[in-house]
C-alpha cells in the first residue's frame, strides 16, 4: 500500500470525528462552499484586473472588452459575477444553519467573526457591482453613498471621505476599486483564516450531545472526500451557470442622467430600497439595517446563552433566538420579493 504524505489541507481536519457529523447533511458544507467561491472570486478577479480600467471614461468600455473581445473573457466575467451572487447566498444559508441548529453555542466569539464576514461579503459584492459602471450601478452608488450623508452630525464628513470629494466622480470610482480589490478583500481573507482557525481549534464543527456509550467515528479521509465532491459539484454549477446566463451589463453610466429607467438596488439590498419608499432616509437606510445586523449579532449573547441543544435542528432552548431570526428573514424576503415584482 502506498502511503501519501499528509498535506496542509489534510491537517485542517481533526484525525477522527463522529460519523453523524461527517455526513454532508449535517452542515451541507456551506462554510467550505463559501470559501471555495471566495477563492474563485479571487482568481477571476485578478485576471480581470489585467484589463479593467478604473476611470470614468474607460471603466464601462473595459468591462465590454472583457465580455466581448478578450479570449474567454465572457466566461471569466460571468464566473466572477455568479460566484459573487452564489457566495452571498451560501454565506446567508450558512448563518441560517448555524442559528437553527444551535451551532454558535459555546463559540459565540466565532459567531461575531462570521457576522463580520457576512457584512464584508455584502460590501465586496456591492463594490464590485459598482465597478461595472453602467446606469444601474451608478444609481446604486449615488443612492448608497447618500445614505451615509443622511447620518446626523458626522454624515457629511463621512460622505466626503467615502466618495473623495463633494460629489460622485473619478475619485469615488477609484476608491471603490481600491476597497474592492485590496482593502475589503484583505480584511475578508484575514477573517476567513481566523474564522477557520477558531473552528479547528474548537475541535471542528459543533458536536451534538451523544447518547451514553462510544459514538461511531470515522477518519478525516472520508470528510476530505465528501468535501472534494462538494467542491467539484459547486464548480460544475458555477461553470454551468456562467455558460448559460450572462452577467448583466447595461448602457455606460452618465452621471448627469441617472434616472432614465426605473432604478433598482442589488437584490441583496432591495429590502432597504423598499423601506426607503415609505420611511425617512436615516430610519430606513441606516437605522433599520444597523438594527437588523445588531440583533443578529447578539442572538447567542442575549437570547440563547445556554449550552443545551448544540447541533440539534430547531432545539427547544434556542426557540426564541430561532423565532427572532426567522421573523427577520421572512421580513427581508417579503420586502425583497416586493422590490423584485415592481
Amino acid at each position: 500500500m502506498v502511503h501519501r504524505r499528509p498535506n496542509f489541507f489534510y491537517h485542517l481536519h481533526p484525525p477522527t470525528l463522529p460519523a453523524r457529523e461527517s455526513r454532508f447533511g449535517y452542515t451541507f458544507g456551506l462554510g467550505g462552499i463559501s470559501l471555495l467561491l471566495f477563492l474563485a472570486l479571487g482568481v477571476t478577479g485578478v485576471l480581470e484586473m489585467f484589463i479593467y480600467l478604473p476611470t470614468l471614461a474607460d471603466a464601462a468600455a473595459s468591462v465590454r472588452q472583457i465580455a466581448y473581445l478578450a479570449p474567454f473573457g465572457w466566461l471569466l466575467r460571468n464566473m466572477h459575477y455568479w460566484a459573487g451572487q452564489m457566495m452571498v447566498g451560501t454565506v446567508i444559508l450558512h448563518m441560517a444553519r448555524v442559528v437553527l441548529s444551535g451551532g454558535y453555542k459555546g463559540r459565540r466569539s466565532n459567531w461575531l467573526i462570521g457576522m463580520a464576514l457576512l457584512a464584508l461579503t455584502l460590501l465586496l459584492d456591492f463594490t464590485g457591482y459598482v465597478l461595472r459602471w453602467d446606469q444601474d450601478t451608478a444609481w446604486a452608488l449615488v443612492m448608497g453613498t447618500n445614505l451615509v450623508n443622511a447620518i446626523p452630525g458626522i454624515g457629511p464628513a463621512l460622505y466626503r471621505l467615502l466618495i473623495g470629494g463633494q460629489t460622485v466622480g473619478q475619485a469615488t470610482l477609484l476608491r471603490f476599486y481600491a476597497w474592492h480589490v485590496l482593502g475589503l478583500a484583505l480584511v475578508a481573507t484575514v477573517l476567513i483564516v481566523w474564522h477557520s482557525f477558531r473552528v479547528r481549534r474548537d475541535g471542528g464543527i459543533s458536536h451534538r450531545k451523544s447518547a451514553p456509550g462510544p459514538a461511531p467515528r470515522v477518519g478525516r479521509e472520508q470528510l476530505v472526500r465528501t468535501e472534494a465532491i462538494a467542491a467539484l459539484l459547486t464548480l460544475a454549477a458555477l461553470v454551468g451557470l456562467s455558460v448559460l446566463v450572462n452577467a448583466p451589463l447595461g448602457p455606460a453610466a452618465n452621471l448627469s442622467v441617472l434616472m432614465t429607467a426605473e432604478p433598482r438596488a442589488p437584490w441583496f439590498f432591495l429590502w432597504i430600497q423598499e423601506l426607503l419608499r415609505s420611511a425617512p432616509v436615516f430610519l430606513a437606510g441606516v437605522l433599520a439595517p444597523l438594527a437588523v445586523f445588531t440583533l443578529l449579532s447578539v442572538l447567542p449573547y442575549a437570547l440563547d446563552r445556554g449550552p443545551a441543544g448544540v447541533g440539534e435542528w430547531f432545539n427547544r432552548p434556542g426557540r426564541l433566538a430561532q423565532g427572532v431570526f426567522l421573523a427577520l428573514v421572512l421580513a427581508v424576503i417579503a420586502l425583497t420579493a416586493r422590490g423584485l415584482l415592481r
